[in-house]
């Protein structure tokens, strides 16, 4: 059955009030999606659409079903994580396991089970590739090696996703992020993080961190947004999509240009020679020629935009 029979352009945006969630939201309202955000947490967050009180990690999947067909939803978007703004990175393997594989699995025993094909489009990470060599573009095909429980649980979710797709239990893709930057970053990314060291530097402090050199790919959340209207309009299914910049930028590289966004004195961020922490190695550069092939999609916000709209945005 036709994924929109009887559903008009209705999406369920998953985790819509989240850090990328509330820019997915906004997008589709603009590309004339009309939108059901659902999260745990409401914020005030503009051009969201309606919004619906919801724990999806620990909805079963008659209640997922439940809220599917009496919405009349025809798409929906995971944009759920269990590393996510609110409760930040750490935490054991089980809550990453229940929050990123088994409720990503309901989710399509839910969708499956709906009368017409709803499409999915589901959020995962870059890091589910693991460390690959520098000057290593990853691609789709690369062989998925994820280093760390987080990264583990995303693959399975992920995995999830693409097996049910290929199989033709659902209609449905999966986009691999690279670090996310622009406006409302989550504070647990490295983007997040950046930004709160660069506005306590410009409250008077010094402010150290660690760059060493490490080199990472960034992408602008509008973009992202962009991406997941893109394969929300496409027919592709059962494939995984990189969503980056295709560069991997140095660290030191991002921390002269967000100081120059925040037009902060020259030192005023500075290694201190710490580790940089990531789940990814020190070398991140997607290969996101597919994206463009098939979706129709490539970045439209450089990396210095990027960081002075992430600056300005409270």
């Amino acid at each position: 059955m036709d994924r929109e029979l009887g559903t008009g352009r209705r999406v369920v945006v998953l985790g819509g009030t989240g850090s990328i969630g509330r820019h997915v939201c906004a997008r589709l309202r603009r590309d004339g999606w009309t939108v059901l955000a659902v999260a745990r947490h409401a914020t005030a967050v503009p051009d969201a659409g309606r919004f619906l009180r919801m724990d999806v990690a620990a909805a079963d999947v008659p209640r997922l079903t439940a809220l599917l067909c009496d919405e009349r939803i025809g798409a929906v978007v995971n944009a759920t994580d269990g590393a996510n703004t609110s409760d930040g990175w750490d935490h054991p393997a089980e809550h990453l396991i229940e929050t990123n594989v088994r409720a990503v699995r309901r989710l399509v025993d839910a969708i499956a089970a709906v009368p017409w094909r709803p499409r999915l489009v589901h959020l995962g990470t870059i890091h589910e590739y693991g460390p690959v060599p520098p000057g290593v573009s990853v691609h789709e095909d690369a062989a998925p090696r994820p280093a760390g429980d987080y990264a583990r649980s995303k693959l399975g979710g992920s995995t999830a996703v693409l097996d049910a797709a290929r199989s033709g239990r659902i209609d449905g893709v999966v986009l691999r992020l690279t670090n996310v930057t622009g406006p409302h970053p989550s504070p647990a990314g490295l983007p997040g993080k950046l930004l709160a060291r660069a506005r306590a530097a410009a409250g008077g402090e010094r402010v150290g961190m660690g760059v060493a050199d490490a080199r990472r790919d960034f992408v602008d959340v509008r973009d992202v947004a962009a991406a997941v209207s893109r394969a929300l309009a496409s027919t592709a299914t059962g494939q995984a999509f990189n969503i980056g910049s295709g560069a991997a930028v140095p660290i030191a590289d991002v921390i002269r240009a967000l100081t120059e966004a925040a037009g902060l004195p020259e030192g005023a961020l500075y290694d201190d020679g710490s580790a940089v922490r990531s789940v990814g190695g020190d070398w991140i550069q997607a290969d996101v020629r597919r994206a463009a092939d098939v979706l129709g999609w490539t970045p439209e916000h450089g990396l210095a935009e990027s960081l002075r709209a992430m600056w300005r945005e409270r």
